[in-house]
């Protein structure tokens, strides 16, 4: 049986929520890019919605505390990891387009997204709206880290 090989990534765009995924996801890409020997560029981008009735350059003081908090939680994770990881703020009007645009931007070779296990109303799994775009849109790899369904849901 041939001896497998790592995935042929050099630069990767991690997707960060700000949800419970986040460190998962930053795990997982810092282990790829230390199986290559460290030579993988990572960039960990959180990107802040802001709603149409605002302008886009609008001052979000509001959600950059939180916003802060989310890109240093990465960066935290991916240095126990011994990696080097860039952080990345955007304030976009979708969060989807925004993460095409910057993996785009950057020639990134993967994206990396999280995907909480959620339920709508009446009990169906929901995916929401940034997976699909990123996954019909996207000029790379994706790759989509759902978390395990919760053990109340088992």
């Amino acid at each position: 049986m041939p001896e497998a090989q790592t995935p042929p990534f050099t630069r990767v765009v991690i997707a960060l929520s700000g949800g419970s995924s986040d460190a998962r996801i930053v795990r997982l890409v810092t282990a790829l890019a230390s199986a290559k020997g460290g030579n993988v560029e990572l960039i960990a981008v959180h990107v802040v919605e802001i709603d149409w009735t605002l302008p886009l350059d609008a001052d979000v003081a509001g959600q950059s505390e939180e916003a802060q908090r989310v890109l240093d939680q990465a960066e935290s994770v991916a240095e126990a990891a011994k990696a080097r990881l860039e952080p990345v703020l955007l304030q976009a009007r979708d969060v989807g387009a925004a993460l095409v645009d910057e993996a785009s931007e950057r020639g990134a070779d993967l994206l990396v997204a999280g995907l909480p296990y959620r339920k709508r109303f009446g009990g169906d799994f929901a995916i929401g709206r940034t997976i699909p775009y990123v996954l019909k849109n996207a000029p790379c790899a994706v790759w989509v880290v759902r978390e395990p369904i919760p053990e109340e849901n088992t």
